[in-house]
């Protein structure tokens, strides 16, 4: 090293160090407390709301799926939704419905609700606005796009990654952007 080479250096542990922080770590309450709030952010969150949702035939839905008012939710048949997707149904009214064969990519948002946030401060004291999402049969919503409130998405289309879905998407299009906008149509094989 150079003289007046001041750049820091990852300090390395030997293994006994590495045992002491690991028995510290199993022996802190703090970590146990942590892991009781996950299991009941789990619960809360996707046990428990899978009891009420209208659910159909030979669903994959990923364990760390997360859904709000779910008596509001129906999911159709051979549904799939990926990891850590979220589907909020609105707090009073709002619903979603999901049609057969769609196909859920990680990180999806589907919300039937959002703030009215011009009635004064703060946002999240004010009224929801809520709009019922219907998604169609054989649609791919693919990762981190999001559906708002009143997105009506018609069977076949594809919504691209990171689109965000505000109107109306025609059957058999491909949507990309944000606002998201039809950018192409989906062709299938074999079909006139």
């Amino acid at each position: 090293m150079a003289d007046g080479d001041m750049r820091a250096h990852k300090r390395k542990l030997g293994k006994g160090q590495r045992g002491t922080r690991l028995l510290r770590s199993i022996l802190d309450p703090r970590a146990w407390l942590h892991l009781l709030k996950i299991v009941n952010y789990h619960n809360y969150m996707h046990v428990a709301p899978l009891r009420h949702i209208t659910l159909g035939s030979d669903p994959g839905i990923s364990p760390d799926a997360v859904f709000s008012n779910a008596e509001r939710i129906t999911i159709g048949n051979r549904v799939l939704i990926g990891s850590r997707c979220h589907l909020w149904a609105g707090p009073s009214t709002g619903r979603i419905i999901i049609g057969d064969d769609v196909l859920f990519g990680p990180e999806v948002m589907v919300t039937a609700a959002s703030y009215d946030y011009n009635h004064g401060s703060p946002v999240t004291d004010q009224p929801m606005n809520e709009a019922d999402i219907v998604i169609g049969n054989d649609v791919w919503l693919a990762t981190r796009c999001i559906i708002l409130p009143g997105a009506r998405i018609g069977d076949g289309a594809i919504i691209a990654a990171g689109a965000i879905v505000k109107g109306e998407i025609p059957p058999m299009t491909i949507a990309a952007g944000s606002p998201a906008r039809v950018v192409g149509e989906r062709r299938i094989a074999g079909s006139a």
